[in-house]
């Protein structure tokens, strides 16, 4: 029998076990609290080496938190490494869309001469987590990075995830990594110099995850929603905390927390959401863009996929009283925003993949939408917003 050879093909499969870690606190900072130091591990026999990175407009609202975190670093100093001043950056979503941000970070970084068991802790709201995130992800294949989110949306949604980015090419998110952070701690005392506008944005992912996952928790919302829009501490905490473990527990267990499959069951309302932002010049923030979005996708649910008009009718009635309007000018251009569909397959690759509804807690994959009563959906929502 004639030798066969070398083997011209081998595929080994392989898992790599990560931890993502959450915690819930109120004034990390304080003396009495240790949640941050204890997160920050220790390089063999050296104490860690930490750089801090700042929102600029979090600075601007808690004027003592640069003193804080020099006194906090001061008490620590036997257990922790300070490297250089408190970085600050701008804030907001203008910050993703200049990509020479993101190579000035880059040379701080590398300035600082931190290295893959170095801390990179991060303060700020979603775009600050997002660009220092996939800076910190890129410098030598990835440091060591601790989120502390400080928007209701941050800490109910994307501060509890393991993507990263920044926008290019007037896209939302086009250029980032996965990358799961060291740690992320929620703590509820940031969210207290919020705007009214700011506050109410995470509240549209946490409708968002409970559609997809809670009808439990979307009734709590349902319930608190006066509550929430007054921010009573005590009601709005607990609906963040419930929103960040269940999209935690998706991320953990759903089975593709890399998004290799065709569907990102998370992003119901989303493909619209992002492409309302862009069209807005993201004068639109990401969570009334959301709002929007999931009203849209959950009016074309009930049109489409059998969920029941009263329940329609509910989710938008309560985006309505959390204080979200539910239409913007962008919306007008109906050709313009179904582009986002495409982008939003390209995202992924494939075919369209869009999670939809049938019941509230029971979430489907769509592969084709019919345009008609999608458009139909849009008219639906602007509709009941001009009310």
């Amino acid at each position: 029998m004639p030798d066969a050879g070398p083997e011209t093909s081998r595929d080994i499969f392989f898992q790599v076990p990560y931890v993502l870690r959450l915690r819930f606190a109120v004034d990390v900072l304080s003396r009495d609290q240790h949640l941050l130091l204890d997160l920050l591990e220790p390089s063999g026999d050296s104490p860690p080496r930490v750089q801090f990175w700042l929102d600029e407009n979090v600075r601007r609202a808690c004027p003592d938190l640069v003193p804080r975190i020099d006194a906090f670093c001061r008490r620590h100093a036997a257990r922790l490494v300070r490297v250089g001043d408190v970085q600050l950056v701008p804030g907001g979503e203008a910050l993703k869309n200049d990509i020479h941000v993101l190579e000035q970070m880059l040379k701080a970084l590398h300035a600082a001469d931190l290295d893959r068991r170095s801390y990179v802790v991060v303060i700020g709201g979603g775009a600050v987590l997002d660009t220092v995130g996939f800076a910190a992800a890129i410098a030598h294949r990835g440091l060591r990075l601790v989120r502390l989110p400080t928007t209701t949306l941050a800490q109910a949604d994307s501060g509890i995830g393991v993507k990263n980015s920044v926008n290019l090419f007037q896209k939302k998110n086009w250029l980032g990594t996965f990358a799961v952070p060291w740690g992320v701690i929620n703590d509820a005392s940031l969210l207290r110099t919020l705007s009214d506008r700011d506050y109410r944005c995470g509240f549209a992912e946490a409708v968002k995850v409970s559609l997809l996952k809670s009808p439990e928790l979307f009734a709590e919302l349902e319930r608190a929603a006066e509550a929430i829009g007054a921010r009573d501490a005590t009601v709005a905490d607990v609906i963040i905390r419930r929103s960040a473990e269940l999209h935690m527990d998706h991320i953990a267990r759903g089975g593709d927390p890399f998004e290799a499959n065709e569907a990102r069951p998370l992003d119901f309302g989303h493909w619209s959401a992002h492409r309302l932002e862009a069209l807005s010049n993201f004068e639109l923030r990401h969570g009334e863009a959301v709002a929007i979005g999931v009203a849209i996708d959950t009016v074309y649910s009930a049109l489409v996929h059998g969920l029941p008009g009263d329940d329609a009718h509910r989710v938008l009635a309560c985006l309505r009283r959390l204080g979200f309007q539910l239409v913007h000018p962008a919306l007008d251009d109906v050709e313009a925003v179904f582009q986002g569909l495409e982008e939003f397959r390209q995202h992924l690759g494939g075919r369209l993949t869009l999670t939809m509804i049938s019941q509230i807690g029971q979430p489907l994959e769509a592969h084709t939408v019919d345009r008609q009563q999608m458009e139909a959906a849009v008219a639906q929502v602007t509709r009941l917003a001009a009310r």
